[in-house]
């Protein structure tokens, strides 16, 4: 007989286009426009591709859970406000933060085109999951980027004990002559985030036990007790301010949410109202992009190349790891739990969508 654990982390293999058209499938039932859906599944299951599974499919049910109390606004079509020529804001509506990132970044990459940069500010938004998307739309345009966005409070500053900045990410990328090997930096300020602590509880694993404090303030590999209490910032104080630099970026500077005051994407009480700080840069400002792109991959080449340390087999390039991922779950499928297709069913179910197409199962 195959115990509760075994069947929570028991993994089932899933074709990606098979996953995008059932998520959208999803999302539309819910009222969401057809084509805001296929914007928000096509993050999701990139996510999950790139193997971030922490902000992949699996946030469809909290979500779903978010629409359904009212807390965001599933039919909100973003707001854009020209400030200056190369500077605008979307005002979200409390709509998926996918769609309002998703037309920010549209708007800054036609600004860069024009003026060489363009920056957008966006407030009243919600979680918008993993930011390397939003890079490698840019990446699509020949776009350097910077993507920031502010989160709920998970972290304490440094010295102090509360909850009180997110685990906001900060990414950015830019353009090689290798189009499957670009810069892709995308980093959460935490040791880890906070998403592969709910991954672990939901898949009935334990954490490392310098991934968080628990509410008395003990270290702890219980992915539950972990989520009563703290995550920890990277390098101390290093990881604490990089924190707090979104929050300004994202949070004060747009008019959105800041100091504490973000909804928990999983809390379905009220509105999240998000902020993120988007810029995109045209890389051929000071050369030919052809020259650019040789200098990148230059650069790529000196990192992957250089002498590697005692135990050591490949050095990887930012995001290399993660595209390599992708190819391979582009030919293989993307692993899901059991207990993670069992949530996603359930919505289906809800809804009167076909329940998700699994293969194989493999080893967890």
């Amino acid at each position: 007989m195959t115990s509760s654990v075994e069947h929570v982390n028991s993994l089932r293999l899933v074709q990606s286009s098979d996953l995008e058209e059932f998520v959208q499938q999803i999302l539309v039932a819910n009222g969401t426009s057809t084509e805001h859906a296929g914007i928000v599944a096509n993050c999701l299951v990139q996510a999950d591709l790139r193997g971030v599974d922490t902000h992949g499919s699996n946030r469809i049910p909290s979500y779903m859970e978010r629409i359904r109390r009212k807390a965001l606004d599933a039919t909100a079509a973003p707001e854009l406000r020209q400030v200056t020529p190369a500077v605008a804001q979307v005002d979200g509506r409390n709509g998926f933060g996918f769609v309002a990132a998703h037309a920010g970044m549209a708007r800054a990459i036609e600004m860069a085109q024009q003026f060489g940069i363009g920056m957008v500010s966006i407030k009243h938004s919600n979680h918008f999951g993993m930011s390397a998307w939003l890079v490698k739309q840019a990446l699509d345009a020949d776009m350097m980027s910077l993507v920031f966005t502010n989160s709920s409070p998970a972290l304490p500053v440094w010295g102090g004990k509360e909850k009180l900045m997110g685990v906001s990410p900060i990414a950015c990328g830019a353009p090689s002559e290798n189009p499957r090997r670009p810069f892709i930096l995308d980093m959460a300020p935490s040791v880890a985030a906070r998403g592969k602590v709910y991954k672990a509880l939901r898949r009935g694993e334990k954490i490392p036990t310098d991934w968080a404090l628990d509410g008395e303030g003990n270290q702890t590999d219980d992915p539950a007790k972990a989520l009563e209490g703290v995550m920890l910032p990277m390098g101390g104080p290093k990881g604490s301010a990089l924190a707090i630099m979104m929050d300004v970026f994202s949070g004060v500077f747009s008019g959105a949410a800041f100091a504490g005051h973000v909804t928990n994407p999983y809390d379905p009480s009220k509105p999240a109202d998000v902020g993120h700080f988007l810029v995109a840069v045209k890389p051929d400002l000071f050369m030919t992009m052809d020259e650019f792109k040789s200098r990148m991959q230059y650069l790529y080449q000196r990192v992957v190349d250089s002498e590697k340390a005692a135990g050591v087999e490949q050095i990887y390039f930012p995001g290399e790891i993660e595209m390599i991922t992708e190819e391979r779950r582009l030919s293989e499928g993307i692993p899901l739990a059991e207990a993670e297709i069992e949530a996603l069913n359930k919505e289906a179910d809800r809804v009167n969508v076909a329940r998700l197409k699994v293969q194989s199962r493999v080893d967890s």
